[in-house]
């Protein structure tokens, strides 16, 4: 139906200008910690965010995934109870795994920081990360449920708070050192998280409490069985934690090796630092950044996913595989040829940074690889094949590590980009594979991959030969924007002159975007991605 497709792709817009908003923001925090305190504290930070990132998948267990299906097909039954049921579960379960694993990061942070880090400045920070584990895992347990409801806005509204809240906090605490160093910009930022981080449980807690009075108007079915909730959890969380804890700790320990390896190439330990900071902690998070709008589509894909296996509808499961891969093609192979082709603009722009620039342009083909991956990984879990996807991602960061022991040693940080272009082709193309049996899609290759790839080549080296020919009246940055905005919508238009873009496709746009009743007198009612 098309009000179905439309609150989809209405919720899609919801998360993703969230996204955008967030991750804009974020850019634009890291932006001002680099200039602040220097690409070494970024490297720090992001060497306490590989210890942390491990911590976080204990304390959240795959919580978020578990309570978004077994919400989703209780829903699926039309049973309310089973619903409530399993929030309540997931909500005991992730408050345990969150206080065991805060305990462990507090009791472990000596040890993590002077023997593992090898730096002394990182246990302070690591205590004070401890504390926030906790309410990170309620939050995302709750986020699962708002997920599984499709009230998208709730998930919206305190995710752009908590962002701005901890990017207050930590320009407040900023602002009361003046000589700042390494160890303390690392304290202000992990303050300003925790901060957020409390904030954020407070807000959720009470909307959840709110919104679940909505459940009890929903009749349930009769003989529906609300049983053994506990059990289909942790099958599907326990799986999930033992190959994501494998793949956090593997992941922990290639980003550890990765300054090191740099170092034994030759660089001071401050050097190696400040090399990772610029491709890992600059670099590929404005990479990453458009990855907002796939990012959005595929937390939205989930329940969808989930709801047509429970459905058995086959057709519909492979219609929304096809429509998701398409679309994330054409934006992808898009977003990476703009960074490619303006990647010196930017990255002298934004960070005032040849060597940023550099990495920019060298890993900028890999975008489509890396952001399609995400919309396969969601339509694998919510398919229930979530198991396969955690070992493929165990298999791609052993390789990582493999990389950071024997490669980066002998050629510095190019061994990094050689593992990150190695292990993201290896793991999209086996998850891809999955995928396509799963579905049974078939994938078009010149429609989906070669004609948009044309269309931006076209699309930004028109651009820029218009703006050779016209005199210059803007300022560096404002000109820079131009030139990309005129690059997309050269780009959009093409894509529709070739026809790259199917009249299904188009339809869904319209049955998103259009009053119902409108809609229903110009399309059939049978074609949007998700009916």
């Amino acid at each position: 139906m098309p009000s179905r497709t439309r609150r989809f792709f209405l919720n899609a817009i919801i998360l993703t200008l969230t996204a955008l908003i967030m991750r804009a923001v974020s850019v634009i925090f890291n932006i001002y910690i680099s200039n602040k305190a220097g690409s070494e504290a970024m490297g720090l930070f992001s060497l306490l965010g590989s210890i942390y990132a491990f911590s976080i998948t204990l304390a959240t267990a795959g919580i978020n995934l578990g309570v978004t299906r077994l919400v989703s097909d209780a829903l699926a039954k039309n049973d309310p109870k089973g619903a409530k049921k399993g929030v309540a579960i997931s909500l005991a379960v992730c408050t345990l795994t969150g206080t065991v694993a805060g305990i462990l990061l507090f009791s472990l942070s000596p040890f993590l920081g002077s023997s593992v880090l090898g730096d002394a400045r990182a246990i302070r920070p690591l205590r004070l990360l401890a504390i926030t584990l906790t309410p990170l895992a309620i939050c995302s347990c709750l986020s699962g449920y708002f997920t599984a409801v499709r009230r998208v806005k709730v998930n919206a509204a305190f995710g752009i708070v908590a962002q701005f809240v901890k990017i207050g906090a930590t320009v407040l605490l900023l602002s009361f050192f003046v000589d700042l160093g390494t160890e303390q910009a690392c304290l202000c930022l992990v303050a300003g998280g925790a901060i957020a981080e409390f904030f954020s449980l407070l807000v959720t807690f009470i909307l959840y409490l709110i919104d679940k009075r909505k459940l009890s108007r929903i009749a349930p079915s009769k003989n529906v069985d609300s049983e053994g909730l506990t059990s289909k959890l942790l099958s599907i969380t326990l799986p999930v934690t033992f190959s994501a804890c494998i793949r956090s700790a593997l992941s922990m320990f290639q980003h550890i090796l990765i300054p090191k390896g740099i170092h034994k190439s030759g660089k001071s330990w401050s050097a190696a630092l400040s090399s990772y900071g610029a491709l890992h902690g600059m670099a590929l998070p404005l990479l990453l950044f458009p990855s907002a709008f796939i990012t959005a589509f595929a937390g939205l894909l989930i329940p969808e996913i989930s709801e047509c296996c429970a459905q058995k509808d086959t057709a519909r499961l492979e219609r929304t595989a096809y429509r998701t891969l398409s679309l994330s093609l054409f934006f992808s192979i898009g977003v990476a040829g703009i960074m490619l082709f303006f990647s010196h603009e930017l990255g002298m722009s934004i960070y005032k940074n040849e060597e940023t620039a550099l990495y920019i342009r060298v890993l900028a083909p890999l975008i489509p690889v890396m952001y399609i991956d995400s919309a396969v990984d969601a339509i694998l879990k919510g398919s229930g094949h979530q198991v396969y996807s955690m070992n493929i991602n165990i298999i791609d960061t052993l390789t990582a590590c493999i990389f950071a022991l024997t490669l980066i040693p002998k050629i510095g940080i190019w061994g990094y980009v050689i593992s990150i272009y190695a292990t993201e082709i290896m793991n999209t193309t086996l998850s891809l594979i999955k995928m396509l049996s799963v579905t049974k899609m078939r994938p078009k290759p010149l429609m989906q991959v070669g004609l948009p790839v044309l269309c931006i080549i076209g699309a930004t080296n028109t651009s820029k030969l218009l703006f050779i020919f016209m005199p210059s009246l803007l300022s560096g940055g404002a000109e820079l924007v131009i030139q990309m905005l005129l690059s997309i919508v050269i780009y959009v238009t093409l894509l529709a002159l070739t026809k790259t873009v199917t009249k299904e496709e188009k339809e869904f746009l319209a049955a998103s975007l259009m009053p119902e009743r409108v809609y229903n007198q110009k399309y059939r009612s049978d074609l949007p991605l998700l009916r």
